[in-house]
Formats: structure tokens, C-alpha cells, sequence
């Protein structure tokens, strides 16, 4: 192997970090004199000397837990820093909202007043700073303050909906500075602080594997739920296929339960539906799980407006479809039904409207009395 690689290469830098303790500290040596001899630049040394340490500090110490930021407490950002806190890591939080971050406080958050004093509380080397806030200018303002705080070496981690094209974006922007980028495709909505989160994870091996601890420990188990799905904007891409494939399962289920419901002379029971396809049955689902549990308490859905929202998603996945030319008809006319909910009325929106309240908490716009 040629010397210029241990101060030139990133790859080849992973290798030696992987290697077994003895080698990582010859090489460190040589690495320090040549330092010294003026063949290697101050800004690389410190690029690749923090590199070093973040890689090998939990290795040395045996510990597993880590520090990290989470900025963002709506209902998956509180719930990501309770599952965190309650494991053993250490979570700063920041939030424009305080009462957020006294929630998280009380779960054993600390909390921060601005970003900045959220980095400041970050132990150096290898930040890792969790953003969940919403996509587009929300994200973009919060890394543009981040761009401010940060070191080489540090971490960005984006775990909301943005765009997978952004994201791609991002990631030449940060690594460009000397940071790593990943992004994680999150769901579990407002469950998966108890039952643990869905990730597909974006980004560099080594970036993920220093993350590995916090997805571990965010998924339902350390061995799934989550995984590296390819380089930065994989993570994102597959999450907006993901939702895109939910539009159109929710969509079916909704038009099945209004189809029952019209059939009045049968006077059908469609909770009691609804559990015996639970059971067995090859459209069981979490989401038949939510709605046998929605039509148990309402049956009529009173109350429940048929508007039903969409986040982006669904939109982005059809037009990339059209982009490739590709026909997801399924997929495109679920997004049309959610459309044409916010111009009449019907059973099947409401249930939409309900499905999404029940599984991540989505508000439902009630009816005026």
C-alpha cells in the first residue's frame, strides 16, 4: 500500500479503522510523522485524525450508547428521543416549540435552546445531529444553520420526508465540507416509539456503521427493521415508494369497507369484518388491525369530515413513475381520491381520514356542528 492513500484516500482510511488495534496505531504514527514533516496539510490531518477517533471511541470503551441531536419533536421526533433516551443514550433536543422539549425533557431528553447550544452540548469528535422537521424549506433552513456549527467529522442525519433528489443534493454539499450525510426513510408514526420504527437507511457504509447503534436501538429489533438500501437519496427514494404503496392499500381498504357498507339490506357488522380478515386471512394487515379498532368505536365514523390530506409523497412516486414510464395506475388513482375527498363527501374518505389519525396521528378535520 502506498503512503499517499493513508492521507489521500477515504476508502482506504476505512480499511485501516477496521484493522486490529495494533496496526490502527502503527499506521496512526506514521501518520502523525509524516504530519509533522509537512507532507500531509493541516486541514486533511484534522479530517482524518477525527476520522480516527470517532470510528474508535466506542470500540475502546466497549460502550454501545452514543450522544446525539435530535432537532424536530413532533410526534416521531419526541417519539425517536424517548425510545433513545430510555435505552441509554444521550439526547439533546431542540424544538421552536418549549413545551416539545419539556416532553422529551421529562423522558430524559436534555433540551437546548437554539441549535447552536444544541451543538455546543454535543461531545466532540463525531457529532451526530438527527434533523425531523418538515421537507423542503424547513430542512433546508435547519442544515444552512447546521453548515454554521458543525466540524469535520461531524454527522447529518435526515429523517423526514424530503425529496430523494434533495437529499442527493445535500449529501455532495455536506461531504464537501467534510461531513457525512445519511438519510433514513422513518416509518412507524406514532407507534413506533413502543414498537420500534421502519428504517431505509441512505448514505456510506462507514457512516451507517457509526450510526449503527441508534438504528439498532430505533428499529423493533437490532437485526430488522432497518438497513442499508444504497448511497445518499436511496434512503428517501425508498420511503417515497414505500408511501406510494401505502396510498394505494389504504385506498383499496377504504373502497372494500364503502362496498360493504352500501350493501344496507345485509345489515353487515364491519368490525366484526374487519377482525375475522385479521385472522388468517391473506389481506390481514396492521392497517385492517387499525381500522377493526377505528369501526369498533365509530362505527358511523361521526364526526370524521372525508378530507383526506396528502404529504408529498404520493405525488413525488407518481411522478417519478411518469418519469421512468412506468404505469402505476393503482398508485396514481389513490392520489386522484384524495383530491377529489376535499371536494364531496364519502364513507370511504372518512375512513381514509381515520386510518390516518389512528396510525400516525394525523388530525382529522371534524365536521362543524
Amino acid at each position: 500500500m502506498k503512503w499517499r492513500l493513508i492521507y489521500e484516500d477515504e476508502p482506504e482510511i476505512n480499511k485501516l479503522l477496521a484493522a486490529p488495534r495494533k496496526k490502527r496505531l502503527f499506521y496512526l504514527f506514521w501518520y502523525i510523522f509524516y504530519f509533522s514533516l509537512g507532507f500531509i496539510n493541516e486541514s486533511s490531518f484534522t479530517k482524518h485524525y477525527i476520522w480516527y477517533m470517532s470510528a474508535t471511541k466506542n470500540r475502546t470503551t466497549g460502550n454501545r450508547n452514543m450522544d446525539i441531536g435530535i432537532i424536530g419533536l413532533g410526534k416521531m421526533g419526541t417519539g425517536m428521543a424517548e425510545r433513545l433516551s430510555k435505552a441509554g443514550h444521550r439526547v439533546v433536543t431542540f424544538d421552536e416549540n418549549e413545551a416539545a422539549i419539556r416532553v422529551a425533557s421529562a423522558h430524559g431528553a436534555e433540551g437546548a435552546r437554539d441549535i447552536a447550544d444544541m451543538i455546543e452540548k454535543l461531545p466532540l469528535p463525531g457529532r451526530v445531529v438527527w434533523v425531523m422537521v418538515p421537507a423542503g424549506d424547513p430542512t433546508e433552513q435547519v442544515l444552512d444553520t447546521l453548515l454554521r456549527g458543525l466540524h469535520v467529522g461531524d454527522m447529518v442525519v435526515d429523517g423526514g420526508n424530503s425529496h430523494y433528489k434533495d437529499s442527493m443534493r445535500r449529501a455532495v454539499l455536506l461531504e464537501g465540507k467534510g461531513l457525512h450525510f445519511v438519510d433514513v426513510g422513518t416509518s412507524g408514526g406514532v407507534w413506533g416509539a413502543a414498537k420500534g420504527y421502519s428504517m431505509m437507511v441512505g448514505g456510506k457504509p462507514e457512516a451507517v456503521e457509526r450510526l449503527r447503534p441508534i438504528l439498532e436501538t430505533l428499529a423493533p429489533a437490532p437485526d430488522r427493521g432497518w438497513g442499508r438500501v444504497g448511497p445518499a437519496g436511496t434512503g428517501h427514494f425508498v420511503k417515497m415508494v414505500h408511501n406510494g404503496i401505502e396510498y394505494g392499500l389504504m385506498q383499496a381498504y377504504a373502497e372494500g369497507f364503502g362496498l360493504l357498507r352500501r350493501k344496507s339490506e345485509f345489515d353487515l357488522d364491519l368490525a366484526q369484518i374487519a377482525d375475522i380478515w385479521c385472522h388468517g386471512s391473506v389481506v390481514r394487515s396492521w392497517l385492517l388491525d387499525l381500522i377493526t379498532r377505528v369501526l369498533e368505536d365509530n362505527p358511523m365514523l361521526s364526526g370524521i369530515a372525508p378530507f383526506v390530506p396528502d404529504s408529498g409523497e404520493g405525488r413525488w412516486t407518481v411522478q417519478e413513475a411518469m418519469d421512468q414510464d412506468l404505469s402505476t395506475p393503482v398508485i396514481a388513482l389513490s392520489l386522484m381520491q384524495r383530491l377529489r375527498s376535499r371536494e364531496e363527501e364519502g364513507f370511504s374518505d372518512k375512513l381514509l381520514a381515520a386510518m390516518r389519525n389512528r396510525f400516525g396521528g394525523h388530525t382529522v378535520k371534524n365536521i362543524p356542528e
